[in-house]
């Protein structure tokens, strides 16, 4: 079975740094997880968004703190979700006091051509995703979004949709991972992002294995 980002990256995948590309290889059927630990270096948001970050927080989406040097968790497994769709997991935990979780669950749209990644515990946000590969490093920008609720799908305009640029690079000298995120809007300005470093150890985890937690309490069939 052939990973999601390599799906949706192509020939470009080859072109990642191998420890990212070999993080991004697992698929449902290899048994195996990656897992790591490091630290978010400063995590930030908007003041004009803190009712919608709290909000998010409830469906790990987002969340309103702030911090620098905050421990931080990855998770990332591969599994068939229920509609039969190879799904692969970002389940991020930010240990400030209050723990705080950003999850997202990532498929390959056979319809969109496209990567389409959901997030939160109940897939009510669908955001496509554009891939892309400078120096080694994946980089990742969102693209249309749609929010899922009541059965229908509602595509959110770009006034109010937030734009993540994502770049994850691995650090040679240092032997770690080092990501950045950025999450604004076009007229509001900045929304929410963090930026740091983490490790991740490879474990044998077999579909029945994954936490019931790590999987959507909903998940969304349309994409």
């Amino acid at each position: 079975m052939t990973p999601i980002m390599q799906r949706a990256l192509g020939d470009r995948f080859a072109d990642l740094h191998p420890r990212i590309r070999e993080q991004y290889a697992i698929t449902s059927e290899s048994g195996e997880a990656w897992v790591g630990r490091g630290v978010m270096e400063e995590i930030w948001r908007g003041s004009r968004f803190v009712p919608f970050l709290m909000l998010g927080a409830t469906r790990r989406v987002m969340f309103a703190e702030r911090g620098r040097d905050v421990p931080f968790e990855i998770a990332n497994y591969a599994y068939l979700d229920g509609v039969g769709r190879e799904t692969l997991t970002w389940c991020r935990e930010f240990l400030f006091p209050t723990p705080r979780r950003f999850d997202e669950t990532l498929i390959y749209s056979e319809r969109r051509g496209r990567a389409v990644v959901y997030a939160g515990t109940h897939q009510h946000l669908a955001v496509e995703l554009e891939l892309g590969v400078e120096d080694g490093a994946l980089v990742l920008r969102t693209g249309v979004q749609r929010l899922y609720e009541w059965g229908i799908g509602i595509r959110i305009p770009r006034l109010f949709s937030g734009v993540a640029e994502v770049t994850e690079r691995y650090d040679d000298e240092a032997g770690r991972f080092a990501v950045d995120v950025a999450i604004t809007n076009p007229v509001w300005g900045r929304i929410f992002g963090y930026r740091g470093w983490f490790t991740l150890e490879k474990i044998a985890c077999s579909a029945e294995e994954i936490l019931a937690d790590v999987r959507p309490v909903r998940e969304e069939r349309r994409e």
